[in-house]
């Protein structure tokens, strides 16, 4: 470990009794899933909330709750109706995983989740961190839960300038986080250090406010701002994607992405993808080339602005072809005509749904 023993023998010792002294006493932070029990409701939240903002995961989890309120529910639900609850968050594999996950514990667990970490973890879509959530929280098992608000405190309060995002790093942090934890009460523990995270040591922290900045080694050797550390570089992929939307007599051509891709089945209209924007014309060409219309049977209503989306590492750039056919097309089979009023009850990706609510307001 990258920090000094020392300093870990000054901190060590008093760090969880003044968390939970912190949590008694200043610890406000209100969330549904807080205190919770039950381990459907904690994989839930906690599944939402994988690479999602708090803020924005809170409508999610509450929309799940009315609308599946217990795993048999989830799993008996078709699956356009879950990714319909789904849409605008991303990351749909969370999604995928979530319905096989509700289907196994439904069926072959007869609804209950398992009560301890080494079996939690082996449910599809479930590593170590969820895994370790789950038996804290609902069956009060001894694991640590190390989110990236608890990456934050520890490397700021210990001085760990070990990359986060490293194997090595992991290691660390968790060895360190399984040695922090109070042995009586660790949910309340992992909920504290987690709460202390978001709203104390955050990215910009409110240092004048922490119990712990006269051991804080961070704060003591001017280093907040520099912990913690990450090593790895995102590369982003750009990738333009021109949509084609045919429609003839008040229905739309439509189908389900199944690629191992992103936004693995969600719907789409019918997509010419390239390396650049293609004009009107290169468009029709493309659409023509690929026999989505005949020569003289359709009509271009309009051509959309750019539209873009950021995924975490792809920059999804892209417009929108509206041609109204007079003759509807022989189309392989994978594509699907859907009626114009229904369409609300398909899960879109959020790129196109920018474009749907332009075109309806």
């Amino acid at each position: 470990m990258r920090y000094q023993k020392d300093q870990k023998n000054r901190n060590f010792h008093a760090f969880s009794s003044i968390l939970l002294k912190w949590n008694e006493q200043k610890n406000d932070r209100q969330m549904p899933w807080k205190g919770e029990k039950d381990p459907y409701k904690i994989w839930l939240s906690e599944i939402i909330l994988q690479q999602t903002r708090v803020g924005q995961g809170l409508k999610y989890y509450t929309r799940f709750i009315k609308v599946f309120p217990d795993v048999h529910q989830l799993a008996n639900a078709s699956e356009q109706s879950i990714y319909k609850c789904w849409e605008g968050l991303g990351y749909y594999s969370r999604c995928k995983n979530l319905i096989a996950t509700a289907r196994n514990v439904s069926k072959n667990l007869k609804g209950k989740f398992p009560d301890n970490y080494d079996e939690i973890v082996k449910l599809k879509g479930i590593g170590p961190y969820t895994a370790a959530a789950i038996a804290s929280f609902a069956f009060n098992e001894k694991r640590a839960v190390v989110d990236g608000n608890v990456f934050r405190v520890l490397a700021r309060i210990f001085g760990i300038d070990e990359p986060i995002d490293s194997a090595g790093g992991k290691k660390t942090f968790n060895v360190l986080a399984e040695k922090l934890i109070d042995k009586k009460n660790p949910a309340l523990y992992n909920q504290a250090i987690m709460d202390f995270g978001a709203s104390v040591c955050k990215p910009m922290p409110t240092c004048e406010q922490c119990p712990f900045k006269k051991k804080c080694t961070a704060f003591l050797n001017d280093k907040v701002f520099t912990l913690p550390v990450k090593g790895k570089k995102v590369s982003i992929k750009k990738r333009w994607f021109n949509y084609v939307l045919l429609e003839h007599k008040e229905e739309i051509a439509v189908r389900q992405r199944n690629e191992k891709d992103i936004w693995h089945n969600l719907f789409e209209f019918l997509l010419v993808e390239s390396g650049k924007g293609l004009d009107e014309k290169e468009i029709v060409k493309e659409v023509k080339k690929k026999r989505w219309v005949g020569v003289n049977d359709y009509e271009i209503e309009y051509v959309s602005p750019v539209f873009k989306q950021q995924l975490s590492h792809q920059l999804i750039e892209g417009r929108f072809t509206k041609l109204k056919l007079s003759k509807k097309p022989e189309l392989p089979p994978d594509i699907l005509w859907i009626r114009k009023k229904e369409i609300k009850k398909y899960a879109f990706p959020m790129f196109i749904n920018q474009h749907l609510k332009k075109i309806h307001a």
